[in-house]
């Protein structure tokens, strides 16, 4: 699956035009929820609270339309609590988003 670190960037300039100080904000609150999510994910001992917390991250990046983070916590959701597959794909997926 390949990451598009783009799309976070588009969005937000969508969303608040050419303010590159308000989207490197922006950029900073996203990456940080999403990581708090993915720590919340990483905790979880039981399929109720993985599946909370990786529809909350779902819902972050449809809310931003990064796609492929969508998919992974589609698909996180449906894994059992602490698949070190997943976790590895959104920490990568997460990781992606931090470079652009």
């Amino acid at each position: 699956m390949s990451y598009d670190p783009g799309a976070l960037h588009a969005a937000l300039a969508a969303a608040v035009g050419d303010d590159s100080a308000l989207i490197a904000d922006l950029r900073i609150a996203f990456i940080e929820s999403a990581s708090r999510q993915l720590d919340l994910m990483g905790r979880a001992r039981c399929d109720a609270n993985w599946q909370l917390a990786a529809w909350r991250l779902k819902g972050l990046a449809a809310s931003f339309g990064v796609t492929a983070l969508m998919a992974l916590s589609d698909e996180a959701a449906r894994s059992v609590p602490g698949d070190p597959r997943i976790m590895r794909q959104l920490r990568m997926a997460i990781a992606a988003l931090e470079q652009d």
